[in-house]
């Protein structure tokens, strides 16, 4: 019998949902933070920065450096790899500092 991770330990997956991430529908499961569906869905970019534009994803994973902010549920500025997945979630991309509707 061939020893792995999850023999090791009896794991077993568990029941998969699905979130919303800009129109698309991506299998998620319990206890996966945003940022870890987004990676498994093979997304590594989900935000642009305020100047410029360029594309950002989960730095550090650990949300110290504000790099995979996202709007989760109509709410900016979230980070993808601290907020834990929920079923039904609507996930999108977060442009600039996510309050372009409050612009002057």
């Amino acid at each position: 019998m061939m020893r792995t991770p999850r023999s090791l330990v009896g794991g077993a997956p568990s029941a998969e949902y699905t979130i919303g991430f800009d129109g698309r529908e991506l299998p998620a499961q319990a206890g996966q933070s945003v940022a870890a569906v987004l990676w498994a869905a093979g997304i590594l970019a989900w935000r642009t920065t305020r100047e410029g534009g360029a594309p950002r994803g989960a730095f550090c994973g650990i949300g110290s450096c504000y790099d995979c902010l996202v709007t989760v549920n109509g709410r900016p500025n979230q980070r993808a790899c601290l907020v834990p997945a929920r079923e039904g979630d609507t996930v999108t991309t977060q442009e600039g500092t996510g309050h372009a509707d409050l612009a002057v």
